[in-house]
């Protein structure tokens, strides 16, 4: 066959790929409504170990190797636990529906835009872009009604914790309802025809800087120049229309305003994740079916073994931490308030019990949200 001819074949060929993910999607849906009515966990790894081993041997004959096939229904089986969650969340919460307010940092193009959309995608019909400019803005639009949710960047693999969100959850009222992570890609992006040896100034939000300081510690004669978010980044270099000032920021962003990739994979760690928290007006009660994490802060006192003692209760009533952090109380010097995330609903009894008893022992403990988990780690198969 002639090239254009395969080529053909190639698009036919996605086409009923693209039909067949379509046509399993909406089975996975309809697995979600019947775990609903038998009160089933969303999640059986047993039942997706045996499927990827049941896949590899059916892709032998087909000359697909093991490698291919566990990658590929990875993605798959992840976007199937996903699509589950939200439904049964969404119908138990009401939150599914027509169209949703979301305020999110930056404007059409940054990261917490995608992140926005990713997450609010399988959730809703039409979203509602509320860009902001700071993350005070976005947890105020929130909290006056004029956006039903906010994503809010809260820790990356690279720069770790965004300490101004941890201190903005202290104050506010709002409630943690959601997370998700998504993958941060950083790259250099400027005019057309631009050249990275013209560069002398560079545009970016202080948290991208933090994530490339490596990449940065190679120029030479570049200025920084801090922004409030990627897409005021890509604006300004739009704007000003200059060769020797570019952007960092991600490669879809940067298009939408028609700026070229001058280098990519600009990240201290190759493997640079950002995750983001949803929160909204009302707390949510998650489904017992879906795995979920509770969020709280606690302020132990500074006696010796104090946050040992919180800790050890977390530990007598089995339940797992993801997060630590600790943050300054404003107006108490050397004195700190503990961030914890853990693996629990708030409504088990062993989560109760368990802040019943940090509610003795400590001298402050406040619950920011229990929330569906979205940490979908991979079945792994021998």
């Amino acid at each position: 066959m002639e090239l254009n001819e395969v080529r053909e074949h190639i698009q036919q060929t996605d086409q009923q790929l693209l039909e067949l993910l379509s046509k399993r999607r909406k089975l996975a849906l309809a697995v979600a409504d019947a775990k609903l009515n038998q009160n089933k966990a969303i999640r059986d790894q047993k039942r997706e170990e045996e499927l990827l081993l049941r896949l590899i041997e059916a892709g032998k004959p087909l000359e697909l190797d093991a490698h291919y096939v566990t990658r590929l229904f990875h993605v798959i089986i992840e976007d199937s636990v996903l699509q589950q969650q939200a439904k049964l969340q969404g119908e138990l919460k009401g939150m599914q529906g027509p169209s949703v307010k979301v305020a999110y940092l930056g404007g059409q193009g940054s990261y917490s835009y995608w992140a926005t959309h990713k997450y609010f995608t399988r959730r809703a019909e039409q979203i509602v872009d509320i860009g902001c400019d700071s993350f005070n803005d976005i947890v105020k639009s929130v909290e006056t009604g004029h956006a039903d949710y906010a994503v809010l960047p809260i820790e990356n693999t690279s720069s770790g914790s965004i300490n101004e969100v941890y201190d903005i959850l202290q104050h506010t009222r709002l409630s943690i309802v959601g997370e998700l992570t998504h993958p941060i890609d950083h790259c250099v992006l400027g005019l057309a025809g631009t050249n990275l040896n013209q560069i002398r100034q560079i545009c970016a939000h202080p948290q991208v800087i933090a994530q490339c300081s490596q990449f940065l510690l190679g120029l030479s004669n570049v200025k920084v120049e801090y922004c409030d978010s990627s897409s005021d980044a890509f604006q300004r270099v739009q704007q000003k229309n200059d060769p020797t000032i570019v952007a960092i920021g991600g490669e879809a962003g940067g298009k939408i305003y028609g700026l070229q990739v001058l280098a990519s994979d600009l990240a201290n760690q190759r493997d640079n994740v950002s995750r983001f928290i949803v929160v909204a007006r009302k707390a949510v009660t998650v489904a017992k079916a879906i795995p979920a994490k509770t969020t709280f802060i606690m302020f132990t006192g500074q006696q010796p073994g104090a946050l040992v003692d919180a800790l050890t209760i977390l530990k007598q009533h089995g339940i797992s931490m993801a997060k630590l952090e600790s943050r300054p109380i404003p107006g108490n010097p050397w004195e700190e308030m503990f961030y914890v995330d853990v693996f629990a609903n708030l409504n088990d009894y062993a989560m109760t019990r368990a802040l019943e008893e940090l509610n003795r022992i400590t001298k402050f403990i406040k619950v920011l949200g229990c929330y569906p988990s979205e940490d979908i780690e991979p079945t792994q198969v021998s």
